[in-house]
């Protein structure tokens, strides 16, 4: 079934809770005027999906050709690489399309965005996965659409594929001819199409959720502001001092992820300002409990603490995800305080952050900050992989806990 293809059952079995969900989800005011395209035609986009994608993915799983297909794409890792010949022609035909980068990709602000995660990387790292990760179990449907789709049934492997974009963002020449970031892009937009497809298909989300169609081009924006707007928020909150140049560059990776993500150019903010005015609308007042939100915040805290039993224990990363988020987020994702462990990290990572602020203007600074952050990165990934390579595959069903 397609999503355009909701059957009747379906709405009436959602319309309530949408209509209730109307009554608090605020109404997109966001202006056009403010995004890249610097206009529009002011659709909602909680009200656009992704038609060219969900059109493709909807046909291949209800042909059976997803194994093959996957089997196609899995040796498909790099930007350079062909698309390959064997997939379905419709297939091809819009990966031809979707891994080409927007006129307006600019390859110096891109080489700008790299210097930024040189210099910041270890916050970088630290945020996408105390802030943005924990924040995204407090985004309602965002940790719904987790949860009952495949990805919720292993929570590992949805954590290590979550984590390879985050490291293709960051690597040098991301969307180069040597880097991955377009393909991944690609992968996860199929991936993000078949779960539209498939969730409406699930009574247990079709339960819970305050929409009939999960992923829509909003949601993906407040996705984004979890990770690039809230990113930045924090390292204002923190006083890190970024140079216009480098700011702009940060900015312009994660514009163009939006759009390879197939985000309309009307959505994606042109400028921080614009950035951090539409996180405010979009992302700061749905932020809310919910079971399953407390669930998979529960999972990403046990990996967390997997990773290093000393360093990382349990309640270390409660305690700095409570320090991320603030309180309210933390009680609503069910977290313990721990009074000792709180005070240590709200004192002392401002005192940490300074101090290494403090060796930026040094000439060899910022070379040992990224040696050290990359190692860091590298070993978090390999972890998460134990040594296998990461695939990004279109799933074929929901959560098999959850069974229909």
């Amino acid at each position: 079934m397609a999503v355009a293809d909701l059957s009747r059952r379906k709405l009436l079995i959602t319309g309530g809770a949408v209509g209730a969900a109307a009554l608090t989800t605020p109404l997109w005011t966001w202006p056009a005027s403010a995004s890249i395209a610097r206009a529009g035609a002011g659709a909602d986009p909680s009200t656009v999906w992704d038609p060219e994608a969900d059109h493709v993915v909807a046909d291949l799983i209800q042909h059976g050709d997803v194994d093959a297909v996957n089997d196609a794409l899995r040796g498909w890792t790099r930007n350079d690489q062909p698309t390959p010949t064997s997939l379905p022609g419709d297939l091809y035909a819009f990966i031809e399309k979707a891994r080409q980068l927007p006129s307006w990709a600019n390859e110096a602000k891109l080489a700008d965005a790299f210097e930024f995660t040189q210099r910041w990387g270890l916050y970088l790292g630290v945020l996408y996965g105390m802030n943005s990760g924990m924040m995204s179990t407090a985004i309602p449907r965002e940790a719904r659409a987790v949860y009952y789709s495949y990805g919720g049934s292993d929570m590992r492997d949805r954590i290590k594929k979550t984590a390879k974009l985050g490291y293709d963002i960051g690597v040098d020449g991301a969307f180069s001819p040597s880097g991955e970031m377009i393909v991944t892009c690609v992968k996860t937009r199929l991936i993000h199409a078949a779960v539209r497809h498939l969730l409406p298909q699930s009574p247990h989300w079709v339960a819970a959720a305050d929409e009939e169609i999960p992923i829509s081009q909003r949601d993906i924006m407040v996705t984004w502001h979890s990770l690039a707007s809230s990113v930045w928020q924090k390292l204002d909150e923190w006083k890190v001092e970024r140079p216009a140049d480098l700011s702009e560059g940060y900015l312009h990776v994660w514009q163009v992820t939006a759009h390879m993500l197939g985000v309309r150019d009307e959505y994606i903010p042109a400028t921080w300002a614009d950035a951090l005015s539409q996180r405010e609308q979009v992302l700061v007042p749905l932020l809310a409990h919910t079971d399953e939100g407390v669930a998979l915040a529960d999972i990403l805290l046990d990996f967390g603490a997997e990773i290093d039993g000393t360093l990382f224990t349990r309640p270390a990363l409660e305690s700095m995800s409570r320090f991320m988020l603030g309180d309210q987020v933390a009680e609503w994702l069910e977290l313990p305080r721990h009074p000792a462990l709180d005070t240590t990290i709200k004192v002392g990572w401002p005192v940490f952050v300074a101090f290494r602020e403090s060796g930026q203007p040094l000439s060899l600074a910022p070379p040992t900050y990224w040696m050290f952050d990359e190692f860091i990165r590298k070993a978090v990934l390999l972890f998460l992989a134990r040594g296998e390579q990461i695939s990004i595959e279109i799933p074929t069903g929901n959560n098999p806990n959850y069974p229909s």
